[in-house]
């Protein structure tokens, strides 16, 4: 079955789109050493998998995903949420590797994806067929039907359609619009009895890391949608569509559309704010390294007071005043101070590092 999604581009979803490419290309202008790049990438997985998992109801925190996961703890009588989020990270991990050296999605990567997901953190396990029968999804609360999935025997038509439309399209729309589809158009088909949810947001992130929209690795899209769930299901949740014959596969998306868009450029424009406050903190520590142990000595002066006076050198460092001038003009020789006031009787000095 063909995939045609039906949504309008309004000026909410134009406006959202162009604070994606603002600071996606700011970003992308930012220099990182590969130290801390590695140390983002490595937390911002942890924190996909804690939001991502807790979605679904896990009950592990942040801090217990990290004990779990990099510290190999055990966290008692939650046997199942160590599993989910160890399955979870696993299938990250391949989708982020998959995308770095595949051009397309396949149904054979959905259905290695789902393997992973479901295998509690095993990584050879068999790719997962879709379901057999019928799925529903219900309320947490009353228990009731809030929404009917196609039958099973239209899944592999309505998941082949998916695929087909996501590398189609890719290449004439904008590709955070085709990612927010394959989510969408995931959890619509729901072709799994289990995990569709979180596949659906791994789906997600591998059209936008295979497509220039990986930040390098250090975005997340689930934090976002975890602080406020009511809002993530009622954008997914378009209409009256409570059944997928009965007005589902035809509802207008552009909701959704803007939810995720915006959502999208809020975690942008925050992973841009990070990698600033990194890219200088690099900067400070590779400036730190250069100096030599008296001037390490005295940088801590400059945490209490903006310029300071040769009398504070010779105190700090045991020198006499004439030796505390003669080493504070080869440091501004050196590039490390600059005077601040120039007077002989009240002169000071700053740091030439910003």
């Amino acid at each position: 079955m063909s995939f045609s999604p039906n949504y309008t581009l309004s000026s909410q979803i134009a406006r959202g789109l162009m604070r994606i490419e603002a600071a996606r290309q700011a970003v992308a202008d930012l220099p990182l050493n590969e130290r801390v790049l590695a140390g983002l990438r490595h937390s911002t997985r942890l924190v996909s998998t804690h939001y991502s998992t807790q979605i679904e109801g896990n009950r592990l925190t942040q801090s217990e995903v990290e004990r779990v996961l990099v510290h190999r703890d055990h966290i008692r009588q939650r046997e199942r949420d160590e599993k989910e989020v160890k399955g979870y990270y696993a299938a990250l991990d391949y989708a982020e590797s998959y995308a770095a050296n595949h051009a397309i999605i396949t149904e054979s990567y959905i259905r290695k994806l789902h393997a992973l997901v479901m295998a509690a953190g095993k990584t050879r396990c068999k790719p997962t067929p879709y379901r057999d029968g019928q799925n529903v999804i219900r309320d947490t609360g009353s228990r009731g039907i809030v929404y009917m999935p196609p039958e099973a025997g239209d899944v592999p038509s309505l998941m082949e359609g998916m695929v087909a439309w996501i590398n189609r399209q890719i290449a004439e729309v904008p590709v955070p619009i085709v990612a927010a589809m394959a989510h969408y158009q995931f959890a619509t088909i729901h072709p799994y009895y289990d995990g569709n949810g979180r596949m659906a947001r791994l789906l997600t992130n591998t059209v936008l890391h295979q497509n220039g929209y990986g930040l390098q690795g250090i975005f997340n899209l689930e934090e976002y949608y975890a602080q406020n769930l009511r809002a993530y299901y009622t954008a997914l949740d378009v209409g009256d569509g409570h059944n997928y014959y009965m007005g589902r596969a035809e509802s207008d998306v552009t909701g959704w559309l803007e939810y995720f868009v915006d959502g999208m450029a809020a975690s942008f424009e925050t992973v841009r704010e990070k990698m600033r406050q990194s890219a200088g903190a690099g900067d400070r520590a590779t400036w730190i390294r250069s100096l030599d142990a008296r001037q390490r000595k005295v940088l801590p002066l400059f945490d209490e007071w903006a310029e300071i006076t040769t009398s504070q050198i010779a105190g700090l460092l045991n020198l006499s005043p004439r030796g505390a001038r003669a080493i504070a003009q080869k440091w501004m020789q050196d590039g490390f101070l600059v005077i601040a006031n120039p007077s002989k009787r009240g002169r000071t000095y700053r740091l030439a590092h910003p």
